[in-house]
């Protein structure tokens, strides 16, 4: 399964009524950890996409999303089940700290 591009439009029907949890990546061209991180999101995404949603919010084109979420650095990333936020992780990660979110996420 892809990451799939969310926008401040998109958002509340890509991720708040989604009917599985969510991963949002908050991200920007210039954010350096973003790049490296984004491989790994990839990654993750054939590994659990049968059962998470992964989506990406470039926050430099859509300010509004990250603003009423509290997205005050770069990389964030927020897991959201039924519409509400779960979890929230800033900077950047390690494969093996990502995979132990998202079986937390999983689990709950």
């Amino acid at each position: 399964m892809a990451v799939i591009e969310v926008t401040d439009a998109s958002f509340a029907t890509d991720v708040l009524n989604s009917s599985k949890p969510v991963l949002v990546d908050y991200w920007a061209s210039w954010c350096a950890p973003c790049r490296q991180l984004s491989p790994i999101i990839e990654e993750l995404s054939t590994t659990y996409g049968d059962r998470m949603v992964f989506a990406k919010l470039e926050t430099d084109v859509n300010p509004d999303v990250p603003m009423k979420q509290g997205v005050m650095a770069l990389p964030t990333l927020q897991f959201f089940v039924g519409g509400q936020l779960v979890q929230a992780i800033q900077g950047g990660k390690t494969k093996g700290a990502l995979v132990k979110a998202i079986e937390a996420v999983l689990a709950s």
